[in-house]
């Protein structure tokens, strides 16, 4: 009698775990698909753009071009025009060294163009961190790249997430550049999705061009929930998402554990059959959750490339409000 208890309790456990199992899938895989899209948009400029700016700073003076630090300038601006970043970062940080204390103007304008590579390198906190330890902190309005600096520390500090110090700079942009701050608001809303300052902004005659990008994008997006419901046949979300790879793989994973779910609890090994259905529970409310996913994935990838395309001929990147370069 104590064998058979043995038994039954040994047998309890074991339904025990894959019922578990069923229940921790299912609840795990039914989370809420945010329907806010993150794109991720920069722009690289090519180095025949550099010729379309201004010089920042006056030209090296004849002693000045002769003295060591005046070399390693010299050098350190024909590595930045061909977009040598590293190579012009470091030399420039050579003649940041051998430049004389007292010849502040010139340190500036050195310690300017180091901020300047990282910028167009993308390297943006090691563009804050540079600042914060620059002559460049202390800079005003007489600096004579000071909107040009403002814009690189309203972009960097967008790009690495620190949004209010971007307001900051944002409020110091509005009070003396009340034009380029139009500009970068509108900027600021295409690189983050603002759809809400999208909409407003479209009402701008000046900015005919948002409303046809919006119902563009609008006309070709993907729904997150029907994405979810139509996979509640396994692998038609995938299929209205266009992944008819994805599409038939769920079909085929989910039709062969439904049928060795069925063949198991058929043939009398019910445990068996258990198993297999905790693990068919994972990848249906999986595949659902999935198909959610990848819409948002792809609604993030339509809208990447007809932003990207729409900021380049506008010439919307914040890097088209500099005024100056090497």
């Amino acid at each position: 009698m104590d064998k058979y208890k043995h038994k039954y309790k040994y047998k309890k456990s074991l339904f025990r775990i894959p019922l578990f199992l069923c229940l921790f899938f299912s609840i795990s895989a039914c989370y809420k698909v945010p329907n806010k899209i993150e794109p991720k948009l920069s722009y690289n400029c090519k180095a025949q753009e550099l010729k379309n700016f201004s010089h920042t700073f006056p030209p090296l003076t004849p002693s000045e071009k002769k003295s060591d630090w005046g070399t390693e300038y010299t050098i350190a601006l024909t590595f930045a025009k061909k977009l040598d970043l590293y190579r012009a970062i470091s030399t420039f940080e050579r003649a940041d060294i051998l430049v004389p204390a007292e010849n502040a103007e010139r340190k500036e304008a050195i310690e300017y163009y180091i901020l300047l590579c990282y910028y167009l390198a993308q390297r943006y906190d090691t563009l804050l961190d540079y600042f914060q330890t620059s002559e460049l902190h202390h800079v005003d309005k007489s600096f004579l790249a000071f909107e040009d600096l403002l814009i690189i520390l309203y972009e960097s500090y967008l790009q690495t997430g620190q949004k209010e110090e971007a307001v900051k700079i944002q409020m110091m942009i509005q009070e003396h550049y009340p034009e380029t701050a139009t500009k970068l608001k509108l900027s600021a809303a295409l690189i983050d999705a603002d759809f809400q300052t999208l909409q407003a902004l479209e009402k701008n005659p000046s900015l005919d061009f948002i409303p046809p990008f919006l119902d563009n994008y609008e006309s070709k997006k993907k729904s997150i929930t029907k994405a979810k419901l139509l996979n509640i046949l396994p692998g038609a979300g995938y299929l209205y998402l266009g992944q008819h790879r994805s599409a038939l793989t769920a079909f085929l994973i989910n039709g062969l554990f439904i049928f060795a779910t069925y063949e198991f609890f058929h043939n009398g090994y019910t445990a068996a059959a258990i198993i297999t259905l905790s693990f068919e529970v994972g990848w249906y409310f999986g595949g659902i959750n999935g198909a959610g996913e990848e819409a948002k994935f792809y609604n993030e990838q339509l809208y990447q490339k007809e932003a990207s395309a729409l900021m380049q001929k506008e010439k919307l990147f914040p890097f088209f409000s500099l005024k100056y370069t090497f």
